[in-house]
């Protein structure tokens, strides 16, 4: 299986550079994966594709402002500073550029000194690790010093920076939004309740493997770097529930696929659990743990278009991606749904 396989031709200008004044004003395209048939309909309407017990699994980490513009302490080179994953007491992984300049035990100023990293490992592709300095609260730091990371393809600065927050984002550690959420409101979240649809939340933390392409030639080839997850007990046992009951699991978004799945080859149910998780699903892939998907239009060769493509079949996606082009859908991060059962 070839990543050249997971092309296609996009007009520049269905790349979404802003979110919509509304949430749940986006499209939404459904499909089904049985039958191959489109349906157009917009987000405000999810509801109703959902059934009373069903279960609709959402990511509720929140996005750390973690690129930071700093000052090499030595020769006062401007370094760009992505911090990505805490891997222990102010120790964290992070993406640097220019990244030839620094080197083992350069030390990067930012604020005045009010946060110092110091480079304590250096690895491939731009990766370093960091030992962090820094006095008080570092998420009061970062709101204060850092910017949201967005994905390089938007070039519009984002004037409300919530609206690269999921409205149910809590736990802080991603570097990115998991963004088939964003088109949630809480209006609609609570109608969906109403509904007696189960509406239940995992987190896993977005990392590097967004901000990556897949550069190799034979998808089996490519890996994944890990990303911290978690499921709490009282939401495992409403997913076993629903699977016992034959009611549908419906994931928000490949994070939450991808750690449902994790812990469902785990333990062969749903169980309380957190760690790190390098799945990589494409087609071939067997799904064991969710029933729909919902999601957002991804990039050509991307991980998560081979994920979607996994989940119905390249065939059905890559149609269902010709018609949203044709139908004028936005694209990517701040883009349209598309929900797949």
């Amino acid at each position: 299986m070839r990543t050249k396989d997971f092309n296609y031709d996009l007009p520049e200008e269905l790349i979404a550079q802003t979110p919509l004044e509304k949430r749940s004003q986006s499209k939404l395209l459904v499909v089904n994966k049985n039958n191959f048939e489109l349906q157009h309909d917009k987000f405000s309407n999810i509801i109703d594709y959902l059934n009373k017990n069903d279960v609709l699994v959402l990511n509720d980490t929140k996005v750390l402002p973690a690129r930071l513009h700093g000052i090499k302490a030595k020769t006062k080179a401007h370094i760009e500073v992505l911090l990505l994953n805490q891997y222990g007491e102010k120790l964290w992984e992070a993406l640097v550029k220019p990244a030839r300049r620094v080197k083992l035990g350069t030390k990067i100023s930012f604020g005045d000194d009010r946060l110092i990293v110091k480079c304590i490992e250096v690895l491939d592709e731009g990766i370093r690790h960091f030992k962090l300095e820094y006095d008080g609260d570092l998420e009061n730091l970062l709101e204060e010093l850092g910017e949201m990371p967005l994905p390089p393809y938007i070039h519009t600065k984002l004037e409300n920076q919530e609206r690269y927050q999921t409205v149910y984002s809590k736990v802080l550690g991603s570097a990115a939004s998991p963004t088939a959420g964003l088109h949630f409101t809480k209006e609609l979240l609570t109608q969906i309740k109403q509904k007696g649809v189960k509406v239940e939340y995992l987190t896993l933390h977005v990392g590097l493997g967004t901000f990556r392409p897949v550069v190799v030639d034979d998808v089996k080839n490519h890996k994944m770097h890990s990303e911290f997850y978690h499921l709490d007990d009282e939401t495992a046992k409403v997913l076993n529930k629903a699977k016992t009951n034959k009611n549908k699991i419906i994931a928000v978004g490949t994070t939450s696929v991808r750690t449902l799945e994790t812990i469902y080859k785990k333990h062969k149910k749903f169980k309380q659990d957190s760690g790190f998780t390098d799945i990589f699903i494409y087609p071939g892939y067997k799904f064991e743990a969710i029933d729909s998907l919902l999601t957002n239009f991804h990039l050509p060769q991307s991980t998560l278009l081979m994920l979607v493509s996994a989940f119905a079949s390249k065939e059905i996606i890559f149609n269902a991606y010709e018609e949203a082009i044709k139908h004028r859908y936005r694209f990517f991060s701040f883009g349209d749904a598309m929900l797949i059962n």
